[in-house]
């Protein structure tokens, strides 16, 4: 197995660096450096950009309006805009929605949805979570029946990212009670002016708005918003997760993470010396790198199994386990680093002192709390040692 890129993967890269050089905003990038918080506006704008590109979809075939890319060139791409610090693709229409119905979705689905998800004409979110169904998604309540050529849902979605800028969910709903949680879970998609919707903010331990809860009373829904067959919902579930899954681990994310950190550490300096010269930091620093160059190959590794044979299965949790601890432990040590500067609300005489604080450090304890949540969605880092052990240990 060979993991280095070949000759046309190289020129490739040479070409998102390019394009990435030449089309993307300044100012998108510098908000999205030092860690400020991206407006929709900001959002709809790099995706335009890349639509207009043909770049936006980096995981779909031709056939759908995607580029047709590799998985290694789909992870270049990623890896390069990580470093170009890129606003983070919105996944939930391109990275989940759109390849579930490309696999189980009728044709007409397809034909009217996805080419709205390019185009920016719907903006998706996830409807999975429920209160007392997280991570133990089969558990969920929330029920849709059947009433003639409706399904009437009623119930309660938690933790709906970003769905206040949303006008469609698609959500996992019960349609049988009997028999194991799973065999009765559909998968479907709502508009969410139907009447009966109501949206409510969260708001995060920093202040912000980024999650929602979604309640749905007797709300119709056309039978024909069916994705697939009904109660067929947890193989599409666990399908989507697959993809959700990789897709958080964000191994460029992580490379970029670690350049900035040890900036930081050669920035900040304890008695006398940078920080990075100490010894116990730089063997925590050291730990974390590599375990993310071990991240970077199993990647690598996954994506030339992707790339051979097919989509990788369950040894996506690896990904999903490694990447989001390695992220919450460069937000960890970057607090270390900033000590009371990464108080959630420095005080102005900290902003005199240039070489401690910097405009991303004010960021840094809204995103060190933000993060703790890696861990637990996607299915929590528990459940994905459980799915390991179960799946490829056969325990």
């Amino acid at each position: 197995m060979d993991l280095s890129f070949t000759k046309e993967e190289l020129e490739f890269r040479d070409e998102v660096r390019a394009f990435l050089d030449e089309k993307l905003p300044e100012e998108l990038s510098e908000k999205v450096r030092i860690g400020g918080e991206l407006e929709k506006e900001d959002m709809d704008r790099w995706h335009a950009i890349l639509n207009e590109q043909g770049w936006l979809a980096t995981g779909w075939p031709t056939e759908f309006g995607g580029p047709g890319w590799s998985p290694v060139e789909k992870h270049i791409f990623d890896e390069e805009a990580a470093k170009a610090h890129a606003p983070r693709i919105v996944p939930f229409g391109l990275a989940m929605l759109g390849p579930v119905l490309q696999k189980f979705g009728s044709k007409e689905q397809q034909d009217e949805i996805l080419p709205r998800i390019l185009d920016g004409s719907d903006w998706w979110c996830q409807g999975y979570s429920e209160p007392g169904a997280g991570s133990d998604l089969a558990s969920l309540k929330t029920r849709a029946v059947r009433d003639g050529d409706d399904y009437v849902i009623n119930g309660q979605k938690t933790w709906t990212t970003l769905g206040q800028h949303a006008n469609k969910i698609f959500c996992l709903v019960r349609t049988k009670t009997d028999g194991k949680p799973q065999e009765g879970i559909s998968f479907i998609l709502v508009d969410l002016d139907t009447p009966g919707i109501e949206m409510r903010p969260i708001k995060l331990i920093e202040g912000g708005h980024e999650v929602n809860e979604v309640f749905f009373t007797d709300v119709r829904v056309p039978a024909e918003n069916l994705v697939g067959e009904e109660n067929q919902g947890w193989t599409i579930a666990k399908f989507l997760l697959t993809h959700e899954r990789t897709n958080i681990a964000g191994v460029g994310f992580s490379m970029q993470g670690l350049t900035e950190l040890k900036a930081l550490a050669r920035r900040v300096k304890r008695n006398g010396k940078p920080l990075i010269e100490n010894p116990l930091f730089a063997a925590r620093i050291a730990q974390m790198e590599i375990d993310l160059e071990a991240m970077k190959i199993t990647n690598l590794r996954m994506l030339y199994t992707a790339q051979t044979q097919g989509a990788p299965g369950p040894e996506t949790s690896i990904l999903k386990i490694k990447g989001t601890v390695i992220r919450q432990t460069q937000n960890e040590l970057a607090r270390r680093a900033l000590g009371p500067a990464a108080a959630p609300f420095p005080s102005e005489d900290m902003f005199g002192n240039a070489a401690l604080v910097e405009p991303e450090d004010v960021h840094n304890a809204a995103t060190y709390f933000n993060n703790r949540k890696l861990s637990i969605f996607g299915g929590s880092n528990e459940i994905q040692r459980n799915i390991l052990s179960k799946a490829m240990l056969e325990l």
